[in-house]
This record gives C-alpha cells, structure tokens and sequence, in this order.
C-alpha cells in the first residue's frame, strides 16, 4: 500500500515540476537530513523555480523517511524567499507551506497500517552559491517536528 502512495505522490510531484511555465530558470537537487517525531532519516530530491516575484520562489520537494517501524513519504509544496548577504559567498531564506504525509506503519497494536494526513512547515536555511545548502523545518499537524536538512542544488 506504501509503495502505491509513494508512487503517486512521486507522478504529482513530477507531474508539477514538468510545468512548461517553470521549464526555465529551474534547478534540480538532492536533499538528505534527519527527523524528530518520527525520529527517521531521510532522503529525497527538490526542484525550485526561477523567482516568482523578487526573491520568492516555490521550491516544491519529496522526502522519503525510514526508521525501525516506519516510512514516511512527505510531498511538501514550498515557498522561500532569499535574503542574499551582501559580499557573501551564500544567502538565507526563510519560508514554508503545505504538505501531504503518507504514512506507513509497522507496528504490532493499533498503530499498524498506513494513513494520509495534511501538514504545514515553516522552514530557513542557508544556501551557498555552488549549491550546498542547510536547512531546519519546523512542522505542524502531521508533519515531523522538527527537520535538519542538507543538500546541493544543480545549477
């Protein structure tokens, strides 16, 4: 059931970064990090448009979360607006938005099988202009807690 969730969710976030309205100026990435509540690891890959309005761009990704008794498939739909630091190699942003969390749970009791939830984060980070980057999350409603990511930008 998990992998039919995460098959989806995965053509509907390509079905979105394949929009040829956002076909120029975009960027590819790679992202990996840790989770709290779930306590997981993840993996998982990003797309961000060239800026909306100045310095706001959407930066929709899917995160894959693995521990002992669970994944999680997050698909989260990202605004972030860039503060470039002036005579510096890299900027901060700032941002957030929804999310869908696919739920798949191993558990023996009532915590067994899979669930779907709603979920928001807000997110800031630090971005270097070859393309590495740190970021923290901070999620509400069925979103992880609090997420520490790295990752790299293909230019």
């Amino acid at each position: 059931m998990i992998r039919r969730a995460v098959v989806t969710g995965a053509i509907l976030a390509a079905s979105l970064w394949a929009t040829p309205a956002l076909a120029q100026g975009r960027q590819w990435g790679v992202r990996g990090g840790v989770s709290a509540d779930p306590d997981q690891f993840f993996v998982g890959g990003h797309y961000e448009t060239k800026p909306l309005i100045e310095k706001l761009t959407f930066k929709p990704n899917i995160e894959i979360g693995f521990d002992d008794n669970s994944v999680l498939a997050a698909l989260n739909f990202e605004f972030a607006w860039t503060i470039p630091v002036k005579n510096k190699p890299f900027a901060v942003y700032f941002g957030g938005g929804p999310s869908v969390n696919i739920f798949n749970r191993d558990d023996e009791g009532e915590g067994d099988g899979d669930n779907v939830g709603p979920g928001f984060n807000f997110l800031a980070g630090l971005q270097l202009k070859q393309g590495l980057f740190f970021e923290i999350k901070l999620g509400v409603i069925d979103s992880p807690d609090f997420k520490f990511t790295v990752g790299y930008s293909f230019k």
